[in-house]
C-alpha cells in the first residue's frame, strides 16, 4: 500500500509553465497531477506502439481542447478519455488549470524528462548565443500565435508548438569560439554554423519520442528561404513545411526587436516593416500576411 499526503508527490517535473507531478505508478498504469500556468499548452499525441487507455480530470481552471475537427471547452469537472490514441489533441489553459492524467502505460519519466531536458538545453544554447533566456518562449509565443490564426490542425500546432522552441536546439554542437564569435565569420566558420539545423533534427530523432522526432523535421528547415537561397538545403516555397516558414518569421521578429551584448534591438515598427519588404523573398508571402494581421496583439 503506498499514502501519499495532500500536496506530496512521488516526483516532480517543472517545464515552462507546466508542472508534472507523478502521483502513484503500479503495474505500468500512472496517476500523473498536471498544473498549467495560463496560456501554457499540452497535448496527447499518437505514438507508434503506444496502445494505452489514457483518461484525465479537470480539477479547476479552464482549458481549450483542439482536435483535427472541432473545438471543444474543458471546466472543472469534465472529463476527457481515449483507449489507444489515434488522434492528435491539443490543449490551452485559459486559465490556472489543475487536472489529473491516468495513462495505462509508463509516460512520466520518459517523456517528462526528456522534453525538460531538451528545454533546459534549448535555453542555455540561446543565452550563449546572446539572448535571454526567454527567447524561446516568445519565438513560440509569436509562432502559435500566426498558426492560430491560420487555423493550423492540431497535430500541425503540436509540432509548431516543440519545433519553435527547439529551433536552435542544433547551437549545442557549434563551437563556443564560432557561436561567441564578435566579429563577421568567416567562410569555413559560416559554413559550420550552417550545420546547426541539421544537429537540431539528429538531437531531437536519437528521443525516440514520436513527438520530438517530428518537431526536429520542421527544426531543419527553420532557415530555409522562400526563394530557395536559405540554408541548410536550399528548399523553396512549398517544399519548406508552413511551420518552419512560421518559425522563421518569428525569429526573424525577435532577434531583430531583442537587445543583444553587441547591439540594442530596432524598434517594432521598423522590424515590421524589415519582414513586409523580404516577403516573397526571404519569407512565405501568406505567412507574412498572417503575422501583419497580428501585429497589434503581439506585446512581447
Amino acid at each position: 500500500m503506498g499514502i501519499i499526503n495532500a500536496g506530496e508527490f512521488l516526483e516532480t517535473v517543472h517545464i515552462k509553465g507546466l508542472q508534472v507531478s507523478l502521483v502513484a505508478s503500479g503495474n505500468g498504469t500512472e496517476i500523473i497531477y498536471h498544473k498549467l500556468q495560463p496560456g501554457t499548452d499540452w497535448a496527447i499525441t499518437p505514438e507508434e506502439g503506444w496502445n494505452a487507455f489514457e483518461y484525465l480530470y479537470i480539477i479547476s481552471g479552464h482549458m481549450r481542447l483542439q482536435t483535427e475537427s472541432n473545438h471543444f471547452e474543458l471546466k472543472q469537472g469534465d472529463s476527457f478519455y481515449e483507449n489507444s490514441v489515434k488522434n492528435h489533441y491539443f490543449f490551452h489553459a485559459e486559465e490556472l488549470t489543475e487536472f489529473i492524467y491516468v495513462s495505462s502505460q509508463p509516460v512520466f519519466h520518459h517523456f517528462s524528462f526528456v522534453s525538460k531536458e531538451m528545454i533546459e538545453l534549448a535555453v542555455a544554447i540561446e543565452e550563449k548565443d546572446g539572448y535571454t533566456s526567454d527567447h524561446c518562449q516568445r519565438i513560440k509565443e509569436i509562432s502559435l500565435m500566426i498558426g492560430k490564426k491560420l487555423e493550423l490542425e492540431s497535430s500541425q500546432l503540436m509540432r509548431l508548438n516543440m519545433a519553435s522552441f527547439l529551433h536552435d536546439l542544433g547551437k549545442v554542437k557549434i563551437p563556443i569560439n564560432i557561436l561567441q564569435k564578435p566579429s563577421k565569420l568567416t567562410t569555413e566558420e559560416w559554413e559550420v554554423m550552417k550545420l546547426h539545423p541539421i544537429y537540431g533534427k539528429e538531437i531531437l530523432a536519437e528521443t525516440g519520442i514520436t513527438l520530438l522526432v517530428e518537431a526536429g523535421e520542421i527544426v531543419a528547415q527553420h532557415h530555409e528561404r522562400f526563394d530557395g537561397k536559405g540554408y541548410p538545403l536550399g528548399l523553396k516555397g512549398n517544399e519548406i513545411s508552413i511551420e518552419a516558414a512560421i518559425i522563421t518569421v518569428a525569429d526573424s521578429y525577435d532577434a531583430m526587436t531583442t537587445d543583444r551584448v553587441y547591439r540594442k534591438g530596432m524598434p517594432k515598427e521598423k522590424a515590421i516593416e524589415e519582414i513586409k519588404n523580404c516577403r516573397g523573398t526571404m519569407y512565405h508571402p501568406l505567412i507574412v500576411d498572417t503575422f501583419i494581421s497580428i501585429k497589434d496583439s503581439i506585446n512581447l
